[in-house]
């Protein structure tokens, strides 16, 4: 049995409108190599400029992993062939991070640990490499995109609490608004490195897992290394310190390249950009800007709210869903309905019907507040069903009226005919319709016996027909009194 050590180096793409030392569109998906100019493109004699706002996100994102920010903080050249690279080097942070000495608590099924957060620095990213068969195109609209790198200490243990950290540190950036964390299109990407030895030995030899693009890849990675590594030292054979690839058709890593060591890498100050001090103003600018995170919200939310655990982390899957939600129990609080209750009833609503018309509709869920089924406009359907003004059938047939039309909802279902029919005398004239019409069902239930279990199913089958008659408006409690006074009597 051997002890795991993994450690991620995270890089998320900050949502600059610029690079991050030029005035560069920053953007994904635009026509190659569009977006550069002699600064990115590294010529001779050029001057880059620190764009403030990555310098900002990116003390914000360090802040919310608890880092330290220190009183100043520099650029070094990064000495080391890119391909995707012109001029040779990267600005990167070496001596002085942004952010240092941090940490973030995961939690999740059968998951629990805090993770120490090295350091928070800022440098700008490569260029992209095409390769189509003989031939590898180059596209340099990425290159001097604005890119924090996250690096944990090796505090994790398994591919599951790689893959969790991943999750909440995508949740967290977007939470902060500072990056759309689509792995998919490499603006939030990871590095895995991993090790395995006896129990109480320390560090074993380190493999890296390059540019993994998905939390599940993430977790199958290290898995899938943890467990090759094991069976070479079962064999008595050396683990190879290297970089290794996912491929994700084979389920397998597979070599790279040997590990570089550190003094393959020559690191020198930034001539032509100066020390960074953060002065008063940009700490209050940092703090100004910070939003409450995802896993203090999900305890919030469980404990103000009486949400368990899988609920509320689904609401917080997204600001703006978890937003939506807080704001339509706060309109149901308005109409005089208890919080706990309106909680209960508006979280199912969303989780179920809510979300699926989302999907039906394609509208992603962190435009819900976009939505033209407004937070107030569901809270009020879901008072108007818990106090029997309508029934839950037609109050769903009323939320997708509103979506269509955009109307109020209770105006819509007086316009309708919605509301939920109580009078016990109209009721039973829909009753005695069905008795009519369902004399054979009558007959067989007064043959069954009273713990027939086809009994309960040719009640439900009548109380149905009763509701169909009405509309579906007759509540549904009466109809079911008067069906069964009918049935006992026979």
């Amino acid at each position: 049995m051997y002890q795991s050590f993994i450690g991620l180096e995270v890089h998320i793409h900050l949502l600059t409108k610029t690079k991050v030392f030029c005035g560069c569109r920053s953007a994904f998906g635009d026509e190659p190599n569009t977006n550069v100019c002699p600064i990115c493109m590294g010529y001779p004699g050029v001057l880059p400029a620190l764009n403030i706002e990555a310098m900002r996100m990116g003390c914000m994102v360090a802040k919310s992993l608890h880092c330290r920010i220190p009183e100043k903080t520099w650029f070094e050249r990064k000495q080391y062939f890119y391909p995707d690279m012109t001029k040779n080097y990267q600005i990167s942070q070496f001596a002085s991070p942004l952010g240092q000495e941090g940490f973030v608590e995961i939690e999740g099924k059968n998951i629990k640990k805090r993770v120490r957060i090295k350091e928070c620095h800022l440098e700008e990213d490569a260029g992209k490499m095409i390769h189509t068969g003989t031939v590898s195109l180059l596209d340099y609209n990425r290159a001097g995109v604005s890119l924090l790198e996250i690096v944990t200490e090796p505090d994790m243990e398994t591919g599951e609490e790689a893959e969790r950290f991943i999750q909440q540190l995508r949740r967290l950036v977007r939470y902060l608004g500072v990056c759309d964390g689509n792995m998919e299109e490499g603006s939030l990407r990871a590095d895995a490195n991993v090790s395995i030895n006896l129990p109480g030995k320390g560090l074993g030899r380190k493999v890296e897992i390059k540019n993994l693009n998905s939390s599940r890849f993430v977790r199958l990675g290290l898995n899938y290394e943890i467990h090759r590594q094991g069976e070479f030292l079962d064999a008595g054979k050396t683990v190879v310190q290297e970089t290794r690839l996912w491929n994700e058709n084979r389920d397998q890593t597979e070599p790279m390249r040997t590990k570089e060591n550190a003094q393959d890498y020559r690191y020198f100050p930034e001539p032509d950009l100066p020390v960074f001090t953060p002065d008063l103003a940009f700490l209050k600018s940092v703090d100004d800007a910070l939003v409450e995170l995802p896993v203090p919200r999900m305890k919030r939310l469980e404990a103000e709210y009486g949400l368990s655990a899988e609920q509320a982390d689904l609401i917080c899957d997204e600001k703006a869903l978890a937003d939506y939600f807080e704001e339509a129990v706060a309109a149901a609080e308005k109409q005089g309905f208890n919080t706990q209750d309106a909680a209960t009833r508006i979280v199912n609503w969303l989780l179920m019907d809510i979300k699926h018309i989302l999907v039906r509709e394609g509208i992603p869920l962190h435009a819900i507040l976009s939505f033209t089924l407004k937070p107030q406009q569901l809270a009020t359907l879901v008072v108007m069903v818990a106090q029997g003004q309508v029934s839950m059938k037609n109050a769903k047939q009323a939320m997708e009226a509103v979506i269509t039309e955009g109307k109020d909802p209770e105006l819509l279902i007086r316009e309708r005919g919605w509301e939920q029919l109580t009078d016990p005398a109209k009721i039973a004239e829909a009753v005695n319709a069905v008795y009519a019409d369902e004399g054979e069902v009558f007959a067989e239930l007064n043959r069954t016996g009273e713990k027939d279990k086809r009994r309960r199913t040719l009640t439900a089958y009548l109380v149905g027909k009763v509701l169909e008659k009405t509309g579906g408006r007759a509540d549904p409690k009466i109809v079911g009194t008067q069906v069964a006074a009918l049935i006992q009597k026979g």
